[in-house]
């Protein structure tokens, strides 16, 4: 499978996802400018996280406007794969490929840890491959993270198994203690109806190389591998 990882200014997690994808898992990967017109014929583009244009104004509202993204928007309503991670989801909610908003944390407070995911949508190709009686240990890091939409675009989303994950205990107990930022119904992650495109704000990335003590992000990626 060939990954196209964008770069914008602010990125600081592209390297990361570069590293897992080409190192660890032995595929293809071409390194895209934001200011790039082309998507170099990748069969998954990935907005990787970070703070792009400085997280001005909105958390990916500016990044939004930059010449790849045109590229991204027209390969992701032509059946093209993408994924958004935590700026990358952002990015992906103010472009308008996913539903809702990445609102400030409810505590007003940047997070740095690790948390507990169940997977939920049984279709979506980031999640098919995982064990739905399992949780998975990826950490998180942001600030603008809570997730946010209107109560029809939650049922919908809920209805149409576009729920990615959702932050949960080690158990996979679900409720407010689990939830780190105050997301709606304690989602971690979507996808659209069609289930090609992807946003979660946890970082599986850095959760896949056993120097790190810790392979789960790893099983995400390998689910893509399988069902994408």
């Amino acid at each position: 499978m060939k990954f196209g990882v964008v770069t914008f200014p602010g990125s600081n997690c592209d390297q990361d996802m570069v590293y897992v994808l080409q190192n660890l898992l032995g595929q293809k990967v071409e390194s895209l400018w934001h200011k790039d017109t082309s998507i170099k014929n990748v069969d998954m583009v990935i907005l990787p996280g970070g703070f792009s244009y400085g997280d001005y104004l909105r958390s990916g509202a500016i990044a939004k406007y930059s010449p790849i993204m045109n590229e991204v928007i027209r390969h992701a309503s032509s059946g093209g794969y993408v994924l958004g991670v935590c700026n990358g989801f952002q990015i992906l909610t103010e472009a308008g490929l996913l539903d809702g908003a990445l609102l400030h944390n409810d505590q007003q407070k940047f997070i740095c840890k690790n948390v507990y995911l169940k997977p939920v949508s049984q279709l979506a190709g980031i999640t098919r491959g995982l064990n739905q009686d399992k949780t998975y240990k990826i950490p998180i890091a942001h600030g603008e993270g809570r997730y946010y939409a209107n109560e029809a675009t939650i049922k919908n989303l809920e209805d149409n198994d576009q729920v990615l994950f959702r932050y949960c205990h080690q158990t996979g107990i679900e409720n407010t203690s689990a939830n780190p930022n105050g997301s709606v119904n304690n989602i971690a992650g979507i996808t659209n109806k069609t289930k090609n495109i992807f946003g979660m704000m946890p970082h599986p990335e850095r959760a896949a190389d056993d120097v790190l003590g810790n392979t789960d992000g790893k099983n995400i990626f390998e689910s893509i591998l399988s069902f994408c």
